[in-house]
C-alpha cells in the first residue's frame, strides 16, 4: 500500500480543509452527527458507500493510546490541525483503516478516534445479508429471478399477460445473463 508523504502542499490543503470544517462545527452550537448516526443513516438508505470492510482488532483502543503516547499528546483533545493530521495518519499506519473525509470533522478527541476504530464496517448489501439469515418457513426470497421471453418460454405457448410491453435488460452486469425481448407493436 502506498504511504502518505507529508508534503507542504498536502499539509496546507488538509489544514485548510480542517479549518473550514472546524469553522463549520463552531457555527453550529450543538453536535448533530456522530459515528453511529452516520452508520444508521447509511443503513436506512438501503445502499452502501464504497468503503472497505473493516473488523476492529481486540486491542484497537490500546494501540491507539500507544500511538497517542508516542506522539506525546498531552490531553484527550486534538489541538491543532497538524497534530490531528499526524495522529490520524499514525493511526492509519497502525491499523490500516482510514477515516473517511466526511467523518474527519467529527473526531475531536482521542476517545472519538477510539470509538471510530472500534466500529466494524460491513459492506454486505442488505439483500445478500438476507441469504445468511434463517427465514420463516412461509417466507421465500427469489434471489435469481426469471424473466419472460416468448421465444424460450413454452409454458403458455409464448403468450404473455402484457403483450405490448417489452422486457429490456439495461444493466451491463445482467446483459449476458438475461435475454431481453422487444414486444411487437400494432402501430408504427
Amino acid at each position: 500500500m502506498a504511504t502518505l508523504r507529508k508534503t507542504p502542499i498536502l499539509v496546507g490543503s488538509l489544514q485548510r480543509s480542517f479549518a473550514s470544517a472546524a469553522q463549520a462545527a463552531k457555527a453550529k452550537p450543538t453536535k448533530t452527527g456522530s459515528i453511529s448516526a452516520v452508520g444508521e443513516s447509511i443503513a436506512a438508505k438501503g445502499f452502501l458507500r464504497p468503503h472497505k470492510p473493516y473488523s476492529p482488532p481486540k486491542d484497537a483502543a490500546e494501540r491507539i493510546r500507544t500511538v497517542a503516547a508516542s506522539l506525546q499528546l498531552k490531553s484527550d483533545q486534538l489541538g491543532s490541525l497538524s497534530e490531528k493530521f499526524e495522529f490520524l495518519n499514525a493511526c492509519f499506519q497502525e491499523l490500516q483503516h482510514g477515516v473517511p473525509n466526511s467523518q474527519v470533522h467529527e473526531l475531536l478527541t482521542i476517545s472519538d478516534v477510539i470509538a471510530f476504530y472500534q466500529t466494524p464496517v460491513d459492506t454486505t448489501v442488505p439483500l445478500d445479508a438476507l441469504k445468511r439469515v434463517e427465514l420463516p418457513e412461509n417466507l421465500h426470497i427469489q434471489y435469481e429471478y426469471v424473466r419472460f421471453n416468448p421465444e424460450t418460454d413454452t409454458k403458455f405457448n409464448g403468450q404473455t399477460a402484457f403483450p405490448k410491453s417489452s422486457t429490456l435488460v439495461t444493466g451491463l452486469k445482467y446483459r449476458g445473463k438475461y435475454q431481453g425481448h422487444e414486444a411487437k407493436r400494432s402501430w408504427p
